[in-house]
């Protein structure tokens, strides 16, 4: 699934997961230049830091031309998050909903911020496209992830950096089983492969038990979305 690559440089928002993964190959196969940028935030599954370090090892050695497109990779400390708390994402308690019908997985402010470090950043190195995995169609509801959020981001961060800035979001309006068919329409079985094998997305940084979908616990609402986003996608192939 390869395009004309434009000129534009991206720099990716890159944690390692199956989303991640997949807006890592999808900037790969349009931009001439890609970086890659986590955040450290006291998550209690950080050990996604680590996966997506051979996500990018494993996406040089299988792709070529691909690997000539990718540039530096950045890990920014944003331990103040996890210093806020209250959140199961960054302290051991157990994942619930909350009054307010959000899980408390929700992070408050995290692809804000997010967003405006990866701009900053972007700035000072010449790029003007940040890609985020935000996605509205199969989430828990976080509000950050929505299309209105991120579109008034696009618009504040241009207008106070006084710079020309686009925020893409590939996987906005489709759903994880079409994240799944995506990843094989951009790099084939083998970034299915890299996708199951290396990418985390385990909210308890589970790497134990290993599913047909990948790496986690199985249960907690990230493995349950991938798990289910698998299951359609392998049901529709079947009955193609």
């Amino acid at each position: 699934m390869s395009v004309l690559p434009s000129t534009r440089r991206a720099l990716v928002l890159f944690s390692g997961g199956q989303d991640s993964t997949t807006c890592l190959a999808w900037a790969l196969d349009r931009y001439a230049r890609v970086e890659t940028v986590a955040f450290d935030y006291g998550q209690r599954h950080r050990i996604e830091l680590d996966a997506r370090l051979k996500v990018r090892a494993a996406i040089v050695a299988q792709y070529p031309h691909w690997a000539e497109r990718l540039g530096d990779d950045h890990l920014l400390d944003l331990s103040v998050l996890g210093e806020i708390g209250g959140t199961a994402m960054t302290e051991d308690r157990a994942i619930e909903m909350q009054a307010n019908g959000l899980p408390n997985t929700f992070v408050p402010g995290r692809n804000l911020m997010f967003l405006t470090l990866a701009a900053a950043l972007g700035y000072r190195r010449q790029i003007d496209v940040l890609v985020g995995g935000m996605c509205e169609t199969d989430f828990s509801g976080y509000p950050d992830c929505r299309d209105d959020t991120i579109k008034a981001q696009q618009v504040a961060l241009g207008l106070g950096l006084g710079a020309r800035l686009t925020i893409e979001t590939p996987l906005m309006w489709i759903d994880k089983a079409e994240t799944w068919a995506l990843a094989e329409q951009l790099g084939g079985q083998a970034l299915v492969d890299i996708v199951v094998e290396e990418s985390h997305t385990c909210y308890l940084g589970e790497r134990g038990a290993r599913h047909a979908w990948g790496y986690g616990c199985g249960h907690c609402p990230a493995c349950a979305l991938r798990a289910a986003g698998w299951g359609r996608w392998q049901a529709a192939k079947s009955a193609a």
